[in-house]
């Protein structure tokens, strides 16, 4: 091996921790939850454990947990209802603007919180062409749909002409306004995003990338310039990060979460509540706790370092903004609000 190969994302690729034997320190049920769950790490994250334990959140995002296995009826192999919003196979409809193309099942690193355990792991493919001709057809005939959302498994596992050839096809079609790739890469595998990448998205512009931190100890000096690079690529940037009871439910993470995200040119687009999905019963916290957060940022950060709360309602019913409350009345002359210290303030209503 060569001294720089740690340093090529495809060596990342093929040297990924998928075998309980591979890991360090205890491995107590782990076995039991690899086997309903795979396992994928690539070495690069791996290093960034600091404990080998639980209670490191980098550790408990990548490693299998027996809390797993624990199952409940409302907790579903698709909780988001996809497969019904599903018209033709890797393209899922939901808002009658916008649909999701789902081109890979293929991940560099298996989050033991995803959506989409029922794919990831379970059989690793890149959709074929003919597939993809059907959901360009389908695309093409659906003129209200003028923005895109690439994801999978993660497109950006995708070598570089064969994803070219995916966003140039999409591009064609007049009515598209944006594409947008969602994508966990910049920081589970940060070297991916190299110039022959960047080089090549710049191409079809405007093009969006929503990436998915979720701790403070996922931005390093490797996924800061990796988000730097595509940024000055012109590739605007948003975070998606998801609430994790043990990991980031505390306001001050959340706060330290966001002002860096910021700083390495990352706008904190979301905070979901996790998916009634299987698998991740331990993850799960309150939607009070997620209000909770949220009513701590305002006052201590900028808004535009301030995500938006959501839940994204089972069996498909979107997303749904949730925010504390300020509004205290209404009132036929005016409306009483709080702001974020307690303080409380009347906005006349217009008398015109």
């Amino acid at each position: 091996m060569k001294i720089d190969d740690r340093s090529k994302w495809k060596w990342q690729l093929s040297h990924r921790i998928n075998s309980v034997n591979e890991l360090t320190g205890n491995k107590p049920q782990i076995e039991k939850a690899c086997s309903r769950f795979p396992m994928s790490v690539t070495p690069y994250y791996y290093s960034l454990i600091k404990r080998f334990d639980y209670s490191d959140p980098i550790y408990s995002m990548c490693i299998p947990n027996e809390k797993e296995l624990i199952d409940y009826p409302f907790l579903k192999d698709d909780p988001l209802n996809e497969e019904h919003h599903t018209p033709v196979e890797g393209l899922v409809h939901r808002y009658p603007d916008r649909a999701l193309v789902l081109l890979t099942s293929h991940c560099s690193v298996y989050c033991r919180h995803c959506t989409r355990k029922r794919v990831a792991g379970q059989k690793e493919y890149f959709i074929d062409e003919n597939k993809f001709g059907k959901i360009i057809e389908y695309l093409k005939s659906h003129k209200e749909i003028h923005d895109v959302v690439i994801s999978g498994g993660d497109p950006l596992t995708m070598e570089t002409d064969k994803l070219e050839y995916f966003i140039r096809k999409i591009r064609e079609i007049e009515h598209i306004d944006i594409i947008r790739i969602g994508t966990r890469v910049p920081v589970v595998l940060p070297m991916r995003i190299d110039d022959e990448l960047t080089s090549m998205l710049k191409k079809y512009h405007p093009i969006w990338i929503n990436t998915h931190f979720n701790h403070p100890q996922e931005i390093t000096k490797e996924s800061s310039e990796a988000c730097i690079r595509l940024a000055n690529a012109g590739i605007p940037l948003g975070n998606q990060t998801v609430l994790l009871r043990g990991i980031n439910d505390d306001p001050e993470v959340m706060i330290q979460l966001c002002r860096m995200l910021v700083k390495i040119r990352v706008r904190p687009y979301y905070l979901f509540i996790c998916d009634l999905v299987k698998g991740v019963e331990h993850f799960r916290t309150t939607v009070d706790k997620g209000i909770e957060i949220m009513e701590h940022l305002r006052g201590r950060l900028s808004g535009l370092a301030i995500p938006t709360f959501v839940v994204d309602a089972p069996n498909g019913g979107g997303k749904i903004p949730v925010l504390p409350e300020y509004i205290l009345a209404h009132e036929e002359d005016k409306t009483v609000l709080r702001n974020y210290e307690g303080k409380v303030c009347e906005y006349p209503n217009p008398v015109i």
